[in-house]
């Protein structure tokens, strides 16, 4: 898939963090993450799949928001966890 074609952006929104302070179910966990996802069609703040429980792939295919962007300042990529590609 090319960058920039995938039919899921239609579902981006302009968003604000849920949890700003971090992972939505880490925090309620009480569990460690290493990286941030921001998904793009809520606001939901989950861990990424280098963290132990990868909360922000969870939640794109239980929720069906598959577009998400790095939740740190100066890292500009989205990822769509359905086709697996940079978007």
């Amino acid at each position: 898939m090319s960058i920039g074609v995938d039919p899921h952006l239609s579902m981006v929104r302009s968003v604000e963090p849920l949890t700003p302070e971090g992972c939505e179910e880490c925090l309620r966990l009480g569990t460690p993450w290493v990286q941030l996802r921001l998904c793009l069609t809520c606001g939901h703040v989950g861990c990424c799949d280098s963290s132990p429980l990868r909360h922000a792939r969870f939640h794109a295919r239980a929720d069906g928001h598959p577009i998400v962007e790095p939740y740190v300042p100066r890292q500009n990529w989205r990822w769509c966890y359905l086709h697996e590609a940079l978007v």
